[in-house]
């Protein structure tokens, strides 16, 4: 079922569409190198096919995950003159070397390269081969675009059309749902669902929603590397912008895809402290309880105080302020001269502290009404936390600047 021509591509219209940069490149024979890049199952290799089809260059095709270095110079040494694409599909498997091997062909203009990953590129490929590429980024294809694609499987004869296959919407629904935008997951579950449908007293296979499901077993998560750092980001973000549902949903999306629940745990803790702080300190207590509790109960049913945690947090009040005034007293602390500790804070609990004048002038708070006595602790005086006056640290607030009020004694 891999499409021929544009005209049977599905999804990637941001790219492929009309007068789209890349449709345009390919379709004018223009092609520069290109790194296509995005999850398992979204047109990369099907695309450099329809390329292979369309340019007049001359076409070498590589798979990274079984070709080295002596295959890269077996290809190159192929090249007969003129314009020649060299497409690596998973060019990601190729090590440092491997890619480096690639560069002086690119830089000699003796290939032009079409390389297809489903890792980052920045992360995944050799800075000098990234940037010597333009890269485009294919997206999990649209439900839309699945079910047309189911339904046009079940009747091309390149599928499933020298059979008679009932499937209604539903079980095309269920499919689309299943495979998360991957559209080789979605013909694999199709074509397992038809292997199990087979009925010997009739000549029609007929695959409902319940089959599709029982031969599926389970939706099956993409979580690669870059996915983790994605869905943890937008988790974080959720939770500081006050959003119990879509932070409750990226958790889903990280237990269900096999994440460690204590690097999770680790994130909701810091997030209680960064993103809340004084606003709620009860918010603390529960995200270390929560972390305590799956590190001692385990999975799944560490799922339930995590999510405690994660609903309680992105519904508090949220201050920054903690976190901002320790930075800016490291800041301070690296960047400016440093304080030294004024005479009457010193440590006066050794033999002769007091001929060195330590501890001299201090006075105690607990010994004054409403155990605070106004009296310096910095050699001089700067101010790094500005309490908000959201939820407890309003409290905060009204203390500090009732306390800063105070006359000195």
């Amino acid at each position: 079922m891999q499409p021929e021509d544009f005209d049977d591509f599905l999804g990637q219209q941001h790219l492929l569409g009309a007068n789209r940069p890349l449709r345009r490149l390919i379709d004018e024979d223009k092609l520069v190198s290109v790194i296509l890049y995005g999850p398992p199952g979204t047109g990369k290799t099907a695309l450099a096919h329809i390329v292979a089809r369309k340019t007049r260059a001359d076409f070498i095709s590589l798979n990274a995950v079984t070709a080295g270095i002596k295959d890269i110079r077996d290809a190159v040494s192929s090249i007969r003159g003129g314009r020649t694409i060299l497409f690596v599909d998973e060019i990601h498997r190729f090590n440092k070397i491997q890619q480096d091997a690639l560069l002086p062909h690119i830089e000699q203009g003796e290939v032009i390269l079409i390389g297809a990953s489903t890792q980052n590129p920045f992360f995944a490929l050799v800075p000098a081969l990234s940037s010597r590429s333009q890269i485009f980024q294919f997206m999990p294809i649209p439900a839309d675009d699945i079910r047309t694609l189911l339904r046009r499987a079940v009747t091309d004869r390149r599928g499933l059309g020298d059979y008679r296959v009932s499937i209604d919407d539903e079980g095309i629904g269920v499919i689309a749902s299943l495979c998360g935008g991957d559209a080789r997951k979605a013909l694999n579950i199709l074509e397992l669902s038809f292997l199990s449908s087979f009925d010997a007293g009739s000549d029609t296979y007929t695959i409902t929603a319940a089959l599709i499901r029982e031969a599926s077993q389970s939706k099956s998560l993409y979580y690669d590397e870059d996915e983790h750092y994605n869905i943890i980001s937008a988790f974080i973000k959720s939770m500081r912008g006050s959003d119990p549902d879509a932070a409750v949903y990226w958790l889903a999306r990280m237990i269900e895809s096999g994440e460690d629940p204590l690097f999770i745990a680790r994130r909701i803790v810091i997030c209680a402290s960064e993103d809340i702080g004084n606003a709620d300190p009860q918010a603390l207590t529960l995200a270390v309880s929560a972390l305590q509790a799956v590190d001692r109960i385990g999975m799944p049913e560490g799922r339930i105080p995590l999510a405690q945690a994660v609903i309680y947090i992105a519904a508090a009040p949220k201050s920054n302020a903690s976190c901002a005034a320790i930075d800016a007293a490291i800041g301070a602390v690296r960047n400016e001269p440093l304080q030294q500790v004024p005479s009457h804070l010193r440590d006066s609990h050794y033999q002769g502290a007091k001929r060195l004048g330590a501890g001299i002038g201090y006075q105690y708070p607990h010994s004054f009404p409403g155990h605070y006595v106004k009296q310096a602790y910095l050699s001089a005086p700067r101010s790094f936390y500005t309490p908000t006056e959201e939820g407890y640290e309003k409290i905060i607030h009204t203390m500090l600047q009732k306390r800063r009020s105070t006359p000195d004694v």
